[in-house]
């Protein structure tokens, strides 16, 4: 096995292994929900505070440079052991205090020393194929954010036992990375200047593809919290015997996203970045709009326009991140790709936390169009990035 080989599959595993941490608590919060130890409402407290977490430790790293000033791997291993031992002491706390709260915020703070620097670290390794390759990573987080709800469907584990499997994993990550090696195309800074990665955040490419990666992820994350409830309705309205099953339902439409995620990064590099994010904007923001309805047309209908929706909003994700390490300057990709993530995550809590009044003004034959408008606005900010000269610097030379 080649030393690149090798590296990206501990990246790979540690990516996984570590985001965990993120899932784990949506795993035990479902099962404590439904046998009433939980509230509803405090179980979107929980996973509010760790995007919230998430968002304060991507702007702290980004303010400080931390992922482009030190060796990623032991910030990788630092952060993985902090959210690890954060983490493992919900099993003192348990789930019904604001220790658990804090907790869970402290979390989200230590993955921004996670994701974006796992990305990072993928892209050191290549630059003709970087589409495919955070690809590959975003593909199998994508899986692992479809696990829970396989696990709550099929197994039924105490809540104990997720969290402690998370904290193993995720302590794991943090020994296994540190034997990874870095990618020729990696870059340190020798000084880090907040005043220089404010002006690159604010070239006009960098801006465009932001704002792409922004229209996603209004639309991401809120139909990953959402469709679960969804098809539950949906399938019942259709008079299926599917809704008892809604959960292995939610799995399927979930982790179908990471054969997009793959696809899209083989096409990516091969037709171009624009092309690609674009094209799965355009088939999911449609889906959002048109699902709701799908209902009088039968169980059937409701469970296809789910699969593509789910392939179709997850597919362009990684070539956000790969437009905007290949438009960044190499010694500032870290802190860029952490901008990215905290601009978008922030995001996602508002419209996730608004998705409640959406519905109850509209119902859900017509809630999830409102997600309609991030994909589509996604689209004209991508084409506009599309007739810029700097989109040669994009897969190569394919817009």
């Amino acid at each position: 096995m080649t030393d690149k080989a090798r590296s990206i599959g501990l990246i790979l595993f540690c990516q996984v292994a570590a985001m965990t941490l993120w899932f784990s608590a949506t795993a035990a919060a479902v099962a404590l929900v439904a046998d009433g130890t939980l509230s509803g409402q405090q179980a979107g407290l929980l996973t509010g505070a760790v995007q919230l977490g998430f968002v304060a430790g991507t702007l702290l790293s980004a303010l400080t440079g931390m992922a482009d000033r030190f060796d990623p791997r032991r910030l990788f291993a630092a952060s993985a052991i902090g959210g690890a031992a954060a983490n493992a002491l919900l099993l003192v706390t348990g789930f019904d205090g604001a220790a658990t709260v804090a907790l869970r915020f402290v979390t989200g703070m230590t993955l921004a020393g996670v994701y974006p620097v796992g990305m990072k670290m993928a892209a050191g390794w290549s630059q003709k194929g970087m589409g495919l390759m955070i690809g590959v990573l975003v593909g199998a987080l994508t899986l692992g954010s479809s696990l829970p709800h396989l696990f709550n469907a099929m197994v039924g584990l105490d809540w104990r036992t997720t969290i402690l499997v998370s904290s193993l994993c995720a302590t794991s990550a943090a020994g296994a990375v540190l034997f990874s090696d870095l990618g020729p195309y990696l870059r340190r800074a020798a000084r880090f200047r907040f005043s220089e990665a404010r002006r690159a955040l604010l070239q006009k490419p960098v801006l465009l593809a932001n704002a792409g990666y922004l229209g996603h992820m209004w639309e991401l994350y809120a139909m990953w919290a959402w469709i679960g409830v969804f098809l539950e309705w949906a399938l019942t309205r259709a008079g299926s015997p599917l809704a008892a099953q809604s959960g292995l339902v939610t799995f399927a439409v979930i982790a179908t996203g990471a054969i997009g995620c793959v696809v899209a990064g083989v096409l990516a590099d091969r037709f171009g970045r624009t092309t690609v994010t674009m094209a799965a904007m355009a088939v999911s923001g449609t889906c959002a709009l048109l699902i709701g309805l799908t209902p009088a047309l039968g169980a059937g209908v409701v469970i296809a326009v789910a699969l593509i929706w789910g392939i179709s909003v997850i597919a362009d994700s990684a070539q956000f991140s790969a437009s905007v390490a290949e438009l960044s300057e190499p010694e500032l990709v870290g802190t860029m790709l952490t901008l990215q993530t905290s601009m978008g995550f922030l995001l996602t809590f508002i419209i996730i936390q608004s998705m409640p009044l959406i519905v109850a003004a509209c119902g859900w034959a017509f809630a999830f169009a409102a997600l309609a408008i991030g994909p589509w606005l996604g689209v004209l900010a991508m084409g506009r990035l599309r007739r810029l000269p700097e989109a040669l610097r994009l897969a190569n030379g394919r817009r």
